[in-house]
This record gives structure tokens, sequence and C-alpha cells, in this order.
């Protein structure tokens, strides 16, 4: 895994990976598969059938879990509700932008045309959510903060070029249910595609709004997208050859080129972890994890770290808690 600094379109970080994750014709618009011809994807093997789903997890709620066990339970067993953020709000109108972006021409998928998009993604955003412009006082505000989801959207260009990309999805949903019956679920952002002489190759995007974590933190930022790549793999039968995270606040990004054993070493996390979360529901122990994270939680005050107190356990709690509300596109912290 690396981190590579923001590079200008027309660089490696702007179309397909050098290396050993080059794959040819596929991602590109205006491709020539003559070029490159290649062999027919093997079919996937016939799948069995699938074991009953006794409950599910996203990365989100995953990371929810390792940071902090008691936020996971006020968010899922709980479900205590959470007040719109001006920065999850944000992240939700860029991906929104980005997401509409490829709906044009190659030639229009400028960084004019993005900043075009912003306001009418807003002004669809908040006719679903009308409470959402109480995060404003005033105008002002307002215009201060749809500038800075331009800002954004800027760094977005620096990253790549999307007039040469031709992605097979975005915003794709995707799932997998786990032998054990835990299905594991969430939003991929986008899905860059190709055929090679080696067979279907595959790169997952991901988009993230915030800055771009410390080396120590590498990891654990990267484990959402190991994730998404073992979900892509059982249900696919295909290894994604790349695993890319966008920072587009500060311009830079991670890759990863997962193994077929990392990925089995994510899966066996996952199951230990819901293990983890199973037991926690069972005995009622969902401990606090203080850390740089609380000061932007909506359950801080009622949180013992701080001197509050969560409120009594749900009577009528399942017997597993079951993570079955919509999977978000955009999380606050993404």
């Amino acid at each position: 895994m690396t981190t590579t600094p923001a590079q200008a379109p027309g660089s490696a970080a702007e179309g397909c990976p050098t290396g050993p994750v080059q794959v040819g014709p596929g991602w590109h618009e205006g491709r020539d598969p003559a070029a490159a011809p290649a062999s027919p994807p093997t079919p996937p093997a016939v799948a069995p059938q699938a074991p009953p789903i006794t409950a599910s997890l996203s990365p989100s709620r995953a990371a929810d879990f390792v940071n902090c066990p008691l936020r996971y339970r006020f968010r899922v067993v709980d479900r205590l509700p959470e007040a719109p953020s001006e920065a999850a709000t944000r992240g939700t109108v860029v991906h929104g932008v980005l997401e509409r972006l490829f709906d044009l021409p190659a030639p229009g998928r400028t960084q004019p045309a993005a900043t075009e998009l912003v306001e009418p993604v807003w002004a669809d955003l908040l006719a679903r959510d009308p409470a959402l412009g109480g995060l404003f006082d005033d105008d002002g505000a307002l215009r201060s903060w749809l500038d800075s989801a331009r800002d954004l959207l800027a760094g977005y260009f620096t990253l790549e070029d999307p007039t040469r990309l031709a992605p097979a999805a975005r915003e794709l949903y995707v799932e997998h249910v786990l032998a054990s019956g835990l299905r594991l679920r969430g939003y991929v952002d986008r899905l860059d595609s190709a055929e090679t002489p080696q067979g279907t190759a595959l790169r997952v995007i991901d988009y993230k709004t915030g800055r771009s974590p410390g080396p120590a933190f590498e990891g654990a930022a990267m484990f959402q997208m190991r994730f998404y790549a073992l979900v892509l793999w059982r249900s696919r039968g295909v290894i994604p050859r790349e695993l890319r995270l966008y920072y587009l606040s500060d311009r830079t990004w991670l890759r990863a080129t997962p193994e077929e054993s990392e990925l089995r070493a994510t899966e066996r996390r996952i199951e230990a972890l819901w293990a983890a979360i199973a037991r926690a529901h069972r005995t009622g122990d969902w401990r606090a994890t203080p850390g740089r994270l609380c000061d932007w939680c909506d359950h801080k005050s009622r949180c013992p770290a701080f001197g509050g107190t969560p409120p009594p356990l749900p009577e009528n709690r399942a017997e597993l808690p079951v993570d079955d509300a919509a999977p978000t596109v955009c999380e606050a912290d993404g």
C-alpha cells in the first residue's frame, strides 16, 4: 500500500495504474478492443445456495464497533437519531456530483461542469430532506459551505482525468452472505472494469472528503476497501486488481493491490469482529472507547466516559444486533 501525492492529469494517478496493475484497454473512453484482443472471461462456477441471513454488517458499522462499541450500540441496537452535520452533508453532495459527472459525455466532464452541478445536487438533497436547510444560519454561511464542496471537487481533478474513464458502475450496491449467515454489504463509489488477456480486471475507487490518515492509520483506512474487495471476489469470482482511496481535501491517495491471502484474512477478521459484536449484544457489555472522534459524536452527552448515562437497552431488541437499516452512500467520516 502506498500514499501518493497529487499529480497532474496525464500522470499515473489519472488513468490506468502502472506496473503490475496496468490492465490495458477497458477503463478508458475511446478504447480500441482490436488493439489488445482479450480472451473471454472464464465463466464463474455455479455458486451454492446462499445460507439463510442471520445478520448484516457494512464497513461503516464495522468501523463503528472497532472504534467504539458503545457508538455501535447507539446506532444499531438503540437506533438513536443523529442530527445532520455540515461535513456529512457536504460529503453527500460531493459524492452526488461525482456520480452525475459521469452521466455527461466524456469531453464535458470538466471542473467547471462539476462546479455547476453542486447547486442542483444540493437542491435535490434539500427537497428530499428539508431539515438540512437548518444547518445554515444565513445565505452567506450556505454560500461558504457550497464553495467548500467546490474546493473538494477541484481536488478530485488533480487526482485523475474523468474524460479518459469509462466506469462500469457508480454508487454500486454490493452484498455477499458468508457461510455463517452474516451478510456483508455496502456501496462502492465507483467500479472500473476491463477485459484483459488474463481475464476481467476490476478497480475499486472510493472518494473521501476528509483528510488522508497518517501512516499509522493507513491499514485501518484500507480495511473498508478490502471489505469491498472481499465481497466482489466472493460474489463475482474476481479479485480486484487495485483499490484506490482518493482524499479530496489534501489531494492525495492510497492504493493497494489485494491478494487472495489478504482477502481470506479479511474474511476471518470480519467473522471475529462479528463474534465480538454478538458477545457484546449477549452480555450487554458495550464499552465506550474514548478517542479523537468523540468531539464529533452525537452521543457524547450520554456516554459514561464523559459523565453521561446510556439509556436502558431496548427490551424488544433482536436476538442479534442486525444492521438492517439502509446502507448509506456517504458516511460522516468519509
